[in-house]
């Protein structure tokens, strides 16, 4: 079968399209900004990627249009699929229907750290010699890819609670009927999408309710409004996780930087982990994994033991390169309460060292303004903050740049801005480079004025 995936270069869908190409399907797929590492994992498939939404893509026409959430009515391309009547699904329904059904669905929810916490969990089972297949929201160290099928009966999916697409306005995650669920927390976000807090409450409790009896809800205790829509309803025993000996499982600091931490159950050491990320709320992200293992038959022990080896998330405090002794850095928070954790995780490492955070306010809920209020307190651990201004931004960010005082800058230019980051650096700092896209390529760019050698 023929499928062509519309919106193809997004974590999910190529990873969709990765998954049918190992079903055996002839794969081909369109979308806008296609860009590396997702280009890179697809080309490597043999999937054909094509640039734009021109509609003679769709000559011979495809069996099935697999359509993705950044399709939305007017684009030429979908009001051609639809006015010719070809078969379409989303991506979401295509993965249930033809991936899920029969698995053992493990799914990983939360406003923040989902990739991550998905990477571990796979990394463990893997280890763990279970060989599990995997969708993941970004490439995943120690598998170089998004997604693969693995073996029955275990599957583990970033849960995303973002629309599913523009016939479906259902959260993501209600499609996949996981037996195990992490809840790693809940904020508000995506505005585009969800007017309130309630709202997006809702589509999570939407989630809980498909979790059989039999399964396991894994949830951080000290996330409120996880409390809230728990109150909702909850038909599965619940295991509560957290940094704070009150909860069941928790987990407390070895090292400041969180690189070593210990596993408590009620209260008593049961494990210890030495690795490579760092901060509390990885600490707490690997906790969450770890439990999810135990559900599916992995010691937590076991579990302490392997997580030496992991290797992390591309672009989570990736380390892009070093140059005239400044090290720059990709991640992809751009939440204000991820931008915080993050500058926070770095910090325990650096110690004193000057931290130079640079950022672009590129996700739907930062354009509507939804964390403006917020933004300038979550950049405080910042000894130096850049502000990429975007001329589609919506609203002005001089507001921000009051708060946080002589520390801030704005530049409406990725090239103004990588030529200021670099006459202003020294040896010894660190540049974290924050954004949910590719930021216009500034990391090789900084690290070309830079110098690199």
């Amino acid at each position: 079968m023929h499928l062509h995936i519309l919106g193809i270069a997004g974590t999910f869908m190529g990873g969709i399209a990765a998954l049918a190409k190992s079903l055996g399907h002839r794969v081909t797929g369109a979308d806008q900004n296609i860009y590396p590492p997702m280009s890179t994992q697809l080309e490597a498939l043999g999937i054909e990627l094509i640039e734009g939404w021109h509609v003679a893509q769709l000559d011979p026409a495809p069996d099935l249009v697999v359509i993705g959430n950044v399709m939305s009515r007017g684009n030429p391309l979908l009001e051609e699929v639809l006015n010719r009547g070809l078969p379409y699904v989303s991506g979401p329904q295509w993965l249930a229907e033809h991936v899920l059904a029969g698995r053992w669905v493990m799914a990983v929810a939360g406003t923040h750290g989902k990739t991550t916490t998905t990477s571990i969990l796979a990394f463990l089972l893997d280890r763990a010699g279970l060989e599990p297949g995997f969708l993941i929201g970004g490439i995943a160290g120690d598998f170089g890819v998004s997604a693969r099928l693995g073996r029955a009966p275990f599957f583990v999916v970033e849960a995303d609670e973002y629309d599913t697409a523009f016939f479906d306005k259902r959260a993501k995650f209600v499609h996949y009927r996981p037996r195990t669920l992490i809840l790693n927390n809940l904020e508000y976000d995506h505005a585009d999408i969800y007017p309130d807090m309630a709202s997006i409450r809702r589509q999570f409790h939407h989630l809980v309710r498909t979790v059989p009896g039999a399964g396991a809800l894994i949830v951080n205790g000290g996330a409120e409004e996880l409390k809230t829509t728990l109150a909702m309803g909850a038909w599965t025993p619940v295991t509560e996780f957290g940094d704070r000996p009150e909860f069941h499982w928790s987990v407390r600091p070895a090292v400041p930087d969180w690189s070593g931490f210990d596993v408590l159950e009620a209260g008593t050491p049961v494990a210890s982990v030495r690795w490579s990320l760092l901060g509390r709320h990885n600490a707490e992200n690997a906790l969450a994994a770890m439990l999810a293992a135990r559900h599916a038959g992995v010691p937590v022990s076991q579990s302490a033991a392997l997580l030496g080896a992991f290797a992390g998330v591309k672009r989570r405090l990736e380390v892009r390169g070093t140059a005239r002794g400044v090290t720059v850095y990709d991640d992809f928070a751009h939440h204000p309460t991820a931008i915080a954790l993050t500058l926070a995780g770095l910090r325990a490492k650096v110690g004193s060292a000057r931290i130079l955070a640079v950022l672009e306010p590129r996700s739907n809920s930062m354009k509507l303004g939804a964390h403006q209020a917020a933004l300038a307190g979550s950049l405080a651990a910042a000894d130096r903050v850049y502000l990429y201004a975007p001329p589609n931004l919506g609203w002005d960010l001089a507001a921000v740049v009051a708060e946080i005082g002589a520390r801030a800058a704005t530049d409406v230019s990725i090239d103004a801005l990588a030529s200021r980051i670099a006459s202003e650096a020294r040896p010894g700092d660190h540049v974290l480079v924050m954004s949910n896209g590719a930021f216009g390529g500034l990391h090789a760019l900084l690290l070309e004025r830079l110098g690199a050698t």
